[in-house]
């Protein structure tokens, strides 16, 4: 279309594309912010959700406060409601003031906020004090400038998105969903009903700056240990405050320390500054759900009361690849006011009894199997006590850790391999030969292993035997490649092949060995049969047997000169071989 040449048709042709672009760019547009006004219904719907959740723990604590059959446990229930409370009326102020803010967005595009409930009308349910944790209930969809952004970024921001306005929606809205943060977690904390003169309290800190998770979750971790909080509100309270943790400065489009307001309002679409409103609300009241969980577990709330539960697996202690496996689950509930009474009549001693279980500690003995017994009994809220008789096998294997090397699977004809070998999950392990004989060594587990083929290849089955059944299982073959041994080197006193060292080291040795070096850990012996030295520029060698040197030999050593090679061949026996080594050392 820049040309001046063009043909009228082609001009009409370009024309055709620009116009088909832009209406391309407005649908792209209208479907973006569908999404939005969607994501939006979905975020009201989570409300709802998170608002029940938390009603429904609350009205467990309501029942519980109800019941005088058990009176402290009604006085427990009674106080925390209070406590509840607390945490609604923060909460329902939080609410409002999101709901106040998304309305005055809409008023200020011009959109009708007055109509409730119509065929199109936006609010379907207003904000009432009587449900004062219920956001308005909105249709987004009949928003009619759901692409007005100027609106939301001067009320929420101002002029710049560094700094937002501090008189402006945006700051309130940040100061006091940050004071919310502070208020909840340190009222989770500091709410425990007294007992014995115990206290817990949370200091909570002032957290908008972290690298990244990580960094954030040691920070909060930094202050709960600070602080004096029970151990059973520690995980609550670190993920309330983390949910409702954000990052405060950041960078955008490579402008750095922008506001979190400036950056989630900044040029953002009304209906998608209501979203994120919206979801504001929804952590709020995700944070108190969870808040009144934690505190529904301190009171509890029917012939038997529980106020806690925990899953339990319960199974075969020992198990191996392709045997039968049998795990039974169960959801275990119990009352922390009630604690069981377990006793042992075999076996062991109760440790300690929590979490309505009886803690039994002792060391596994007796053989292959050791059984503990005894009883269990709780009482219900009428105070009739049931009792129970339990048993538990505990099948009993000496530890074992394995760590293999493929490569380096080995046997060595006229050597003493040392073979080790477990079958895991079994009380005993029998160790069986193909092409190598195994015999029991000195220690318990240990065989020494003979190579009686004359092939490339031996075998070594694996079997495990257990009480249950009284049944030898083959676990496992294993290949190992057969061998001769390696040669040894020949070494001068200390001195290596290789080595580089003074005349007076070469002049003070007087005997050769004939050995592996440390690379190779194999524990056999080899004695030196016979040798010749050898030193460069001297007329002759000398030659001798036995690992001693003799007299010709160390005068020559003690005549080398720096630069000289020491050269060795000798010839070796031992372990039923016998061959050729040699060595050559540098003198300096």
């Amino acid at each position: 279309m820049a040309g001046g040449k063009e043909t009228p048709r082609q001009k009409m042709i370009g024309m055709m594309y620009l116009v088909l672009t832009a209406l391309l760019a407005l649908n792209v547009s209208k479907s973006i912010l569908d999404a939005f006004v969607a994501i939006e219904e979905n975020i009201q719907v989570a409300n709802l959700s998170e608002y029940a959740r938390g009603a429904e723990k609350k009205g467990e604590i309501s029942s519980v406060a109800a019941d005088k059959t058990i009176p402290a446990k009604q006085k427990k229930a009674k106080y925390y409601l209070a406590v509840i409370e607390d945490i609604d009326k923060m909460t329902a102020e939080r609410i409002k003031m999101i709901d106040d803010i998304k309305i005055e967005i809409l008023k200020k595009c011009g959109e009708d906020v007055t109509t409730k409930g119509g065929k199109e009308s936006i609010i379907f349910k207003k904000y009432s004090a009587n449900d004062p944790l219920l956001p308005t209930r909105m249709h987004l969809e009949h928003v009619a400038g759901k692409d007005k952004y100027d609106e939301a970024m001067e009320i929420m921001i101002g002029e710049d998105i560094k700094n937002p306005k501090a008189s402006g929606a945006g700051m309130k809205l940040w100061n006091s969903y940050n004071d919310y943060r502070t208020e909840l977690t340190e009222k989770i904390a500091n709410s425990w009903m007294p007992d014995g003169g115990k206290k817990y309290s949370f200091k909570a800190p002032k957290i908008n700056a972290f690298k990244d998770f990580e960094d954030l979750n040691a920070q909060i971790d930094k202050a709960i240990k600070a602080s004096n909080v029970n151990n059973a509100d520690k995980d609550v309270i670190k993920k309330i405050y983390a949910k409702l943790t954000k990052q405060e400065k950041s960078t955008v489009h490579e402008i750095p320390g922008v506001h979190w307001i400036g950056k989630t309002f900044d040029h953002s679409p009304s209906v998608a500054a209501i979203a994120s409103l919206s979801s504001m609300q929804n952590e709020i009241l995700a944070a108190r759900a969870e808040a009144i969980a934690l505190i529904q577990e301190r009171v509890g709330g029917s012939e038997y009361s529980f106020n806690k539960i925990m899953a339990i697996a319960l199974g075969d202690e020992v198990a191996t690849e392709g045997g039968d496996i049998e795990v039974s689950v169960m959801m275990a509930a119990f009352d922390s006011d009630r604690q069981p009474v377990v006793n042992v009549t075999q076996g062991a001693s109760v440790s300690e009894t929590k979490n309505g279980m009886g803690i039994i500690r002792t060391r596994a003995s007796g053989g292959n199997e050791m059984v503990l017994k005894g009883t269990v009994s709780i009482t219900n809220k009428f105070g009739s006590t049931k009792t129970e008789n339990w048993e538990k096998k505990i099948v009993i294997v000496k530890p074992q850790g394995t760590v293999s090397l493929p490569e380096m699977n080995v046997l060595y004809r006229g050597y003493n391999n040392l073979v080790e070998g477990v079958a895991a999950g079994y009380e005993k392990t029998d160790l069986r030969g193909t092409g190598v004989t195994l015999k029991p060594g000195k220690k318990s587990g240990q065989y020494i292993g003979t190579v009686t083929t004359t092939g490339r290849e031996a075998s070594i089955d694996i079997y495990g035997k257990s009480s249950k059944g009284n049944k030898n299982a083959k676990v496992g073959t294993y290949k190992f490649r057969v061998s001769n041994l390696p040669p040894p080197q020949v070494y001068l006193g200390t001195l290596g092949t290789g080595s580089t060292v003074s005349k007076t080291a070469v002049a003070s040795m007087t005997r050769l060995f004939a050995r592996y070096p440390p690379e190779i850990p194999l524990s056999a012996t080899f004695e030196v049969a016979s040798w010749e030295i050898t030193v460069s520029g001297a007329p002759r060698s000398i030659m001798g047997s036995g690992p001693t040197l003799t007299a010709d030999a160390i005068s020559l050593l003690k005549q080398t000169r720096p630069g000289a090679k020491v050269s060795i061949s000798a010839k070796y026996k031992g372990m039923g071989y016998s061959g050729n080594m040699a060595t050559i050392i540098t003198v300096q």
